[in-house]
């Protein structure tokens, strides 16, 4: 049977934050960006309503139906970075958005800004693409393919459009997974000062002569 996705509003704010927050309390760069597990209690959920908020307003959520499971999606054109805001006028405008997620999350954390700046710098640029930001389980439902339905179905709709699609692994099982999805890892990898690796990957549309 089937996974049921759907589409994700503003009313579901709440569930997205709280469902990305217990599904990333124990990822590698969370822990990183929180150090200490009763710290990343009190202040992991800030940055995960960050995430939120920005794509409820220039992205796409997929949910699945029962709730447990979610993908953050974002439209990055070409010559845009995906932490650009529409319109923002100037570089300096654009290099301003990692200080302003740090002071509205977390202002003493400079880590909060750090990733921002770091993943911003590791990010493609020429080509327009679908970022998939970032995909939450639940813990206990982690291991039934929900994650990978989220994916398919949007890499489906990239194969049919010639579009490309990118992603930053935070794991190495994360990264083993997007290696069956077709995603590549570009060469680029990201050493945390002082803390985890993260992958950047790559997947070309697949034709079907290539699927």
């Amino acid at each position: 049977m089937g996974v049921a996705i759907r589409t994700a509003g503003a009313d579901d704010r709440d569930l997205v934050v709280r469902l990305l927050d217990e599904a990333f309390q124990d990822d590698p760069v969370s822990s990183w960006v929180f150090p200490g597990e009763e710290y990343r209690r009190r202040t992991h959920h800030r940055l995960m309503a960050a995430f939120t908020d920005a794509v409820l307003a220039d992205g796409r959520i997929d949910l699945t139906e029962d709730g447990a499971a979610c993908a953050l999606w974002l439209p990055v054109p070409a010559d845009e970075h995906p932490g650009a805001e529409p319109d923002s006028g100037s570089e300096a405008d654009v290099e301003d958005v990692p200080v302003r997620i740090r002071e509205a999350v977390d202002p003493d954390n400079e880590r909060v800004e750090a990733i921002a700046r770091l993943t911003d710098g590791i990010h493609p640029t020429g080509r327009a693409h679908a970022y998939l930001w970032m995909i939450g389980v639940v813990p206990g439902r982690q291991g039934e393919g929900l994650g990978t339905a989220l994916i398919e179905s949007v890499l489906d709709r990239c194969d049919r459009e010639g579009l490309p699609a990118y992603l930053e692994a935070s794991s190495a099982r994360g990264r083993v997974l997007y290696e069956r999805l077709g995603f590549e890892c570009t060469g680029r990898a990201l050493d945390l000062p002082d803390g985890p690796r993260m992958w950047p990957m790559w997947r070309e549309p697949r034709t079907r002569t290539n699927a």
